[in-house]
């Protein structure tokens, strides 16, 4: 039976490098981890986190949920490598597909847990920020499944079936072909499900984490919850061999407990809220021009902190309200210039004679001669310019009552 239209399958899922192989499976993880970390890493910020945490916390998780989904499949189909037949070295052949996505979660939170306690952050605020980014590594991780052609699902006859070569149909436990399935060409593409599903699980935890504010765990167990609700109908569609408890496959067994465990604990955290550890933020350096403006963002006025440097720049502005501006001073002269007469200037008794013209130019020239002196010796430039040669009407006024210093003497009337 093999339909008109179908999703073909692949030529081949492993090329070589030389002597190196390189497979479509491990590609297809290794693009899922990176898309998780950078998207976690975004997230992270946006929570106020500092900056690569994610990374080195993936560097622990990782790991640990690599060995713990390959021991979840080990374990729960022991009968694949221990059994009749079975050969217990191709446990260890990880790129030959099998990973269990509930021991990868349980071992993989325990990596987790130990880069948190290394960095110092709530294990629980770093899963609601990582929680969208592993449903996205799963959406692109179940492409693996495509390369390598398994876990698909029933027989379909429709457009979107996977076509699976014979070589890749399914096996009775002894290895030979299933007469069952052995002319049926096409099936339910279960991965692809799974990977539309999971794409779907992401933008529903950004959106509700966004509008319902879910923090403290409550995001990641809000993936949890969707996730597990899909993992349930797509698992009871596959025909791969499994252990069936109680008429249903161990795997929805465990995607109902875990299911009802990410319910009660959304239930449990409903109220809670306070701040979250997110470790040491890196300071801003107080240079002036990082650091925000108080008040700024919130839409209201508000007053400048108060601070050193606040304080500082008030005292410069009211000094310079303060103090007015200097006036400009006059030059000093140096030699009076004017029209007055300094004799004038520096004696200031009404009744002391002037001298004649011609005693006043003689008094100017020996002044000329000699260097400027000081404001206050002015008042004894005219005794200065009377001990040289004095001019004839002066000595006749002295002949009248002159006194030893050669100073006229004053009338009496």
């Amino acid at each position: 039976m093999q339909p008109l239209a179908f999703i073909p399958s692949p030529s081949q899922g492993v090329w070589h490098l030389g002597p190196i192989p390189v497979r479509a499976y491990a590609i297809m993880i290794i693009i899922g981890i990176v898309v998780a970390v950078w998207l976690g890493e975004r997230r992270w910020a946006a929570k106020g986190g500092a900056p690569g945490v994610i990374i080195d916390v993936a560097v622990w998780a990782v790991p640990f949920g690599l060995v713990g989904g390959r021991l979840y499949h080990v374990v729960t189909d022991y009968q694949l490598y221990f059994g009749d037949g079975g050969e217990p070295v191709k446990a260890l052949k990880i790129w030959e597909g099998g990973l269990g996505i509930w021991g990868a979660v349980v071992l993989g939170a325990l990596g987790a847990w130990i880069g948190c306690r290394r960095h110092g952050v709530s294990v629980a605020a770093l899963g609601d920020a990582i929680a969208p980014g592993i449903a996205l590594a799963q959406a692109i991780g179940r492409w693996g499944n495509y390369w390598n052609q398994e876990l698909y699902g029933r027989p379909l006859d429709t457009f979107w079936a996977l076509k699976i070569d014979y070589a890749h149909r399914p096996t009775l436990p002894g290895g030979a072909r299933d007469p069952e399935y052995a002319d049926v060409a096409t099936y339910h593409p279960t991965f692809l499900y799974e990977s539309l599903w999971c794409v779907g699980v992401a933008i529903l935890v950004i959106w509700a984490g966004r509008r319902y504010k879910l923090t403290h765990g409550r995001t990641f167990a809000l993936y949890v919850a969707a996730y597990t609700l899909g993992r349930f109908w797509i698992e009871s569609l596959r025909i791969d061999e499994a252990h069936h408890v109680l008429g249903m496959r161990l795997n929805d067994w465990t995607a109902v407990l875990v299911f009802v465990g990410a319910i009660a604990y959304l239930f449990w955290a409903r109220r809670l809220t306070g701040p979250e550890d997110l470790g040491h933020v890196p300071a801003v350096p107080d240079d002036g021009a990082s650091a925000p403006a108080a008040g700024a963002g919130t839409g209201t006025d508000s007053e400048p902190e108060a601070g050193p440097k606040a304080e500082g720049a008030e005292k410069v502005d009211l000094r310079k309200k303060a103090e007015p501006k200097p006036k400009p001073e006059p030059a000093p002269e140096t030699e009076p210039e004017t029209d007055e007469k300094p004799e004038a200037e520096a004696d200031p008794k009404d009744d002391e004679p002037e001298p004649e013209p011609e005693a006043e130019a003689e008094a100017e020239s020996a002044a000329a001669a000699d260097e400027p002196e000081p404001e206050d010796k002015a008042q004894d430039e005219p005794e200065a310019a009377e001990d040289g040669p004095e001019p004839e009407p002066v000595k006749e006024k002295e002949t009248a009552g002159a006194d030893g210093k050669g100073e006229p003497v004053r009338d009496s009337q």
